[in-house]
């Protein structure tokens, strides 16, 4: 069965991305869980030790607190409170910290810092696994065994105002509860205003025991400005001012006798130096826990803050609270809140919750009694019975103190033992659904990778054996063989498997799948190895002269050694630096190559031109001389002209891990005191940005294109990015989405005029014109949605982005005769350089999500993450629609060309995806596998989707039914009666018996033929 180029590529994608799919389900473990699905009860909870005589009662110790109230202050970092800056931003949270009754650390998050997961950590003391960061979108119920239920159990009336993903995790738990949406980033004031306008309220009520507030104001401020923001200080005072409100509260509620307050100040993460999070940068993951209660001691001075795991908090919670630890807990409890109880009390709690980890050590790791934190836990635990025989016996020397606070101590280093060990176990690998994608993977690249000779071949179509592999006897035998293997490992594992789970008619299906792609596999390759098949005497690889020139040599060891580079964690870490200097020795490459050709080659085509030349009159050659002269000084600057702008984008936004924390040039263009260079800086660009891109457009949609660009400026100026001369500096912002949905008319009503062009040249008249004017609308359209959604110091980014493609396409591309294999590597090179020139990195908090928000009132799911895709990917999209737009559009360049380009960016995107997924399998224990190599992971499987789309797009393009030959479209055949004697260039028509890429350039009576140097198109 023979198919297109392109319809091959796009199937092979789409299927790379089902089985990249598999295999993510597969690597992203499930945390660790108790294997029982029940939860704790105090019933349950184990006897306190005692030696020698029948175990005790299993009673637990008087609750601590007696109200609880839990301010969490979204994406507060610790240097917030903590800091120089402390006292001026939280005056009298401060006060607390070094005056008052109070407990202060640094707790510490894990990755992935985002909202979601970390509610679940607090809650459950568990540590999510890193899918949840997909999950945060969407947060279905949590079922677990968690703080709140054992709250809500215990009769505990809850109280809730904040983040809505609260009430979505624990719905029906609150007695009163007020949910706010976390995902709309523009809005901080009326966010945080909606939780605090029910405080006056509440606090003089007493119909409650646990009050939880949580603020999402500075982690939006953080989105849209960063932490260095003029916003930060006002908002962190405003959140000190409630912090003062509810503890005075607190204190003029308590009464003598009983039990007293609790006041916890939390972050859920922290803040980046961009703004964001999801990372494990010391600015994420450290964020302020601070315990505010008259149970402490009051202290005489600023101390160094103790450092603690966030999920610790979760144990001294629930055993302040009189409440059992949640099953699935890694955390220990806090040592200085017991501080001021009885010395047994201390010993209860310390028991209670070692009891608790060896229980979830037992049932997460098969060599448990070998661990030595669980070793330690019973020694601790038989000294402990010992101490209780004494203290029974009525014995009160200094030596039954001595012994119980080492047994303190030996508890203490048990528990963080154990906790340890359950940390590092984050959770099992489904390593069924991993090798099972991977293999699906493997076998589609290898077909990719069999099929290249026809697919780059003059045909541009591939022969895929499918009928004579589903009729062949091993398929058969492979689905029988395969489906043995999936019954016997789904009925002999232990653990559950995603895979396993699915229904006997889609494991047919991908049993059926893989077996036919294994025949296919072996069929193709036997056919290509058999020497006189029809196939190989007809490949341009068989050509006894071809050879690898020095660009293809260039780009090919390029794109082997970064895929090989993913093998490092600081080569992922630090890919950008990998793509600049591939960047850079590219234009070096083809600077070389427009030397040889306009000064090595020229005595070679000089008479040739001048005998073309004699045949025009004086004034024509005149000036046909001054064009060629013209041309080759500007194909000479381009490259060096590249390799400015690549130099002065790297340094408007630092990214990566080693330096991303130092000083860019973005960081001084969004400060407050240089806004009037940023607009001026803007504005320049935009117009630039109009003069580059309306150049193939109909005056409609210059027109609309033009406003829109005045909308974007108009969008900026509103949310107070950039302002207008008769503006003033201190005028209050705003949403901008008035400005952002005039924008957004004028967007699609030049997608609309594009798509209208595309379908008349489709559909109706076999326009070459016409279908090239829709293609760059479609084009123009997409770019001025990329300036809405770019930062205001980001547009010279888009800018250079749009320059540096009409140079390469007009002077190097076009004139250096590059095939459509090299053509789309350089476009698959720029675009993977120029999304770290946006910024972006492999961490996930450099993605901005911010502008998944523009235009709208409220959070709607699908936009918000179309939108998010969109900004976060604008420059692989715009280099591969670019790469689209340039082979569909050159008129003497192959029909095939648009194939070969989509051939081509499939395998570019299959080879590196492939060979991460083996990478991180074979890396699954390194140490840095959540922090460096599964973010990547993610952003390798987005950005095959994307990849997936694109080639779509590509065969769409390559649908425009081609004339016959000798027959011209309407618009072909007027330009060609007026001839080419008018200076307006050659007409291009494709002669028989030549080389699909051979052209016959007809100039008067002399005809002149022009054929590339015979290479294969890689």
């Amino acid at each position: 069965m023979k198919v297109r180029s392109s319809v091959f590529a796009s199937f092979i994608l789409i299927c790379e991305g089902i089985g990249i799919a598999l295999f993510l389900r597969g690597f992203f473990p499930v945390p660790v869980k108790s294997s029982v699905s029940s939860k704790n009860k105090l019933s349950d909870l184990p006897a306190e030790p005692l030696t020698g005589s029948t175990p005790n009662s299993s009673r637990l110790p008087q609750p601590l607190f007696k109200r609880v109230v839990v301010m969490l202050i979204d994406a507060l970092r610790e240097d917030f409170v903590f800091g120089p800056d402390g006292r001026r931003y939280m005056p009298y949270t401060r006060h607390m910290v070094e005056r008052g009754s109070s407990l202060s650390f640094v707790a510490k998050a894990r990755p992935p810092t985002v909202t979601m997961p970390r509610i679940k950590a607090l809650t459950t003391g568990s540590i999510p696994g890193f899918i949840d960061v997909v999950m945060n979108l969407n947060s279905p119920a949590l079922l677990e065994d968690n703080l709140i239920w054992q709250a809500k159990t215990a009769g505990k009336r809850m109280v809730f105002y904040g983040d809505d993903t609260w009430v979505r995790l624990f719905p029906k738990h609150f007695m009163e509860y007020d949910g706010t949406t976390s995902f709309f980033v523009s809005d901080y004031t009326e966010v945080d205003n909606n939780v605090t306008r029910h405080l006056d309220g509440t606090l003089k009520r007493d119909d409650w025991d646990i009050l939880i507030l949580h603020y999402l104001g500075l982690d939006h401020i953080g989105h849209i400005s960063g932490p260095h923001s003029s916003l930060i200080q006002p908002k962190l005072l405003e959140m000190d001012d409630i912090l003062k409100k509810i503890h005075s509260a607190l204190i003029s509620k308590e009464a003598d006798g009983s039990l007293p307050y609790l006041l916890v100040l939390c972050g859920d993460h922290g803040m980046s130096e961009t703004g964001s999070h999801g990372g494990s940068s010391e600015p994420e993951v450290n964020t302020p826990l601070v315990l505010i209660s008259p149970a402490f001691k009051r202290k005489g001075g600023m101390e160094t803050p103790g450092v603690v795991e966030q999920v610790d908090l979760t144990a001294t919670l629930a055993l302040g609270l009189g409440l059992p630890i949640s099953q699935n807990n890694v955390g220990h409890v806090i040592p200085g809140v017991f501080e001021e109880t009885t010395l047994r009390d201390q010993l209860r709690f310390l028991h209670l919750n070692g009891h608790q980890l060896s229980c979830l050590l037992k049932d997460s790791m098969s060599g448990y009694d070998k661990e030595a934190g669980f070793e330690q836990f019973r020694v601790a635990e038989k000294a402990h019975g010992n101490w209780m025989k004494l203290y029974l016996e009525g014995n009160n020397s200094e030596v039954l103190s001595n012994i119980g606070k080492k047994v303190l101590k030996q508890y203490l280093e048990a528990l963080a033992a154990m906790s340890s060990a359950l940390s590092k176990q984050l959770g099992k690998y489904d390593m069924y659904s991993m090798i099972a994608g991977m293999v699906f993977v493997f076998q589609l690249l290898l077909v990719l990778l069999l099929a290249m000779p026809e697919a780059l071949s003059g045909e541009a179509a591939v022969d895929v054996p499918v009928l004579s592999s589903l009729l062949s006897l091993p398929f058969y035998l492979l689905c029988l063989l395969l489906a043995s293997v999936h019954v016997l490992v789904c009925t002999s594992t232990e653990s559950s498997c995603y895979f396993c789970s699915l229904s006997w008619g889609l494991v047919f299906a991908a049993v059926a799948f893989s077996s036919a792609m294994f025949c296919t596999l072996v069929s193709m390759a036997t056919r290509h190895l058999t020497p006189g098949t029809n196939i190989n005497r007809k490949l341009p690889f068989r050509s006894k002269d071809w050879s690898l020139s020095e660009l293809d040599a260039l780009l090919l060891a390029g794109t082997v050694g970064h895929t090989l580079s993913l093998a490092a964690s600081s080569f992922v870490e630090e890919e950008h630096q990998t793509w600049y200097f591939l960047l850079n020795t590219l234009c070096l490459a083809v600077f070389q190559d427009v030397c040889r050709k306009y000064f090595r080659e020229q005595r070679d085509t000089s008479d040739e031109d001048e005998h073309i030349l004699l045949s025009k009159d004086c004034h024509s050659s005149v000036h046909q001389k001054a064009d060629i002269c013209s041309e080759k000084w500007l194909a000479l600057a381009t490259p060096p002209f590249t390799l400015i702008c690549c130099r002065l984008l790297r340094s408007l936004n630092q990214t990566g891990v080693q330096w991303a924390h130092l000083p860019d040039m973005g960081h001084w263009l969004n400060s407050s005191e240089h806004r009037t260079v940023l607009s001026l800086l803007a504005a320049f660009c935009l117009v630039l940005i109009y003069l580059l891109v309306q150049r193939r457009c109909s005056w409609v949609s210059k027109a609309a294109l033009a406003l829109g660009l005045v909308g974007v400026y108009s969008y900026r100026a509103a949310v107070g990015n950039v302002m207008f001369p008769w503006q003033h500096a201190g005028r209050p912002m705003s949403k901008g989405t008035v400005e952002a949905r005039f924008v957004y008319v004028f967007v699609l009503g030049i997608l609309f005029s594009g798509t209208k062009d595309l379908l008349r040249s489709q559909i109706i008249t076999a326009d070459a014109k016409l279908k090239s004017r829709g293609l760059w609308e479609l084009y123009s359209g997409l770019v001025l949605l990329v300036s809405l959604l770019f930062r205001a110091h980001n547009l010279p980014v888009l800018c250079c982005c749009l320059l540096v493609q009409t140079l390469m396409a007009q002077f190097i591309w076009k004139k250096l005769h590059y095939d459509a294999a090299q053509t789309t590597i350089m476009h698959y090179w720029f675009g993977q350089a120029f999304f770290y020139f946006q910024g972006n990195s492999n961490n996930i908090a450099t993605i901005d999500i911010s502008v998944g928000f523009v235009g709208l009132e409220s959070y709607i799911e699908a936009p918000a993450i179309f939108l998010t895709a969109l900004s976060t990917y604008a420059g692989p999209l715009l280099w591969a629609c670019h790469l689209v737009c340039y082979l569909s559009s050159e008129r003497d360049r192959s029909p095939v060309a648009v194939g070969h380009g989509c051939y081509c960016l499939a395998l570019l995107r299959s080879v590196p995806a492939a060979a991460y997924i083996v990478l991180v399998t074979v890396l699954r224990y390194h140490l840095f596998i959540w922090s460096v190599f599964s973010p990547k992971l993610l952003y390798e499987s987005m950005h095959v989707m994307l990849t997936a789309g694109v080639c779509l797009f590509f065969y769409t393009m390559e649908q425009s039914p081609s004339p016959k030959r000798g027959q011209w479209t309407e618009s072909e055949t007027r330009e060609r009666e007026r001839g080419t004697s008018c200076g307006k260039g050659p007409w291009v028509e494709a002669s028989p018996g030549l080389p699909l890429e051979t052209r016959v350039s007809t100039h008067g009576t002399r005809t002149l033929t022009i054929a590339p140097p015979a290479r294969p198109n890689l």
